[in-house]
């Protein structure tokens, strides 16, 4: 909501990496006008254009189907690249997960943009430090990320993923060579039987606990 409202221009990029958040952003491009209470309605649901992870095609926001984790940043810098030699406008914003960095791939980006240097390219890692089999420390211990990006000699921001005027401030940060923004938030912050409970990468959630959430959102 942030990047869209706050700092994203119309010449500007968004990739979704962790294409498992479709759903959020599904809701951020229906805050801004680009889907409809509709569209909304459809999500899942047979011959929707909303599906659970981003689509390849039908929505004009969604440049590339991800899911699939770890291609996102290498996109981001195909895409980043093809601006600079083009020397066309606009920066490019990428979303991670935090469990998306057991995937070599992203590794292989890093080394990529830093020896392009991409200045026009933004990496923002939602470092909630679960992934979809349980905390990321169990399944791949990697230690501080944000240490590991300084070691690649990136400009590197560690924010509250739940303050928006920072998270504004640091995606707004522009350097000579990318920028890297790790947002430390909680899974599923502000309801209770969902902060911090990996299995709720999942769970479909009933009318009830809907009802609960929404109170408990609105406290």
């Amino acid at each position: 909501m942030t990047l869209y409202h706050e700092v994203l221009h119309a010449d500007d990029a968004f990739v979704l990496s962790k294409g498992h958040a479709a759903g959020a952003m599904y809701v951020t491009l229906w805050s801004v006008g680009a889907l409809s209470d509709d569209d909304l309605r459809s999500f899942h649901k047979d011959g929707t254009r909303l599906s659970g992870h981003p689509p390849l095609r039908g929505i004009p926001e969604v440049l590339f189907a991800t899911g699939s984790l770890g291609h996102g940043l290498s996109l981001s810098c195909g895409l980043a690249l093809a601006r600079k030699l083009k020397q066309e406008p606009g920066h490019v914003f990428c979303l991670m997960s935090d469990g998306e960095w057991n995937e070599g791939s992203n590794w292989e980006a890093l080394i990529f943009l830093k020896h392009h240097r991409l200045d026009n390219l933004t990496l923002i890692v939602d470092l909630n430090e679960l992934q979809g089999m349980g905390p990321t420390r169990d399944v791949a211990d990697f230690g501080p990320l944000a240490g590991k990006f300084r070691a690649f000699g990136l400009p590197t921001v560690e924010v509250d993923g739940h303050d928006c005027v920072s998270l504004e401030a640091a995606l707004r940060r522009r350097e000579s060579e990318p920028v890297a923004v790790v947002a430390n938030t909680t899974k599923g912050n502000g309801v209770s039987f969902m902060e911090n409970r990996f299995e709720w990468h999942y769970l479909p959630i009933s009318e009830e606990q809907y009802r609960q959430a929404i109170l408990e959102l609105s406290k």
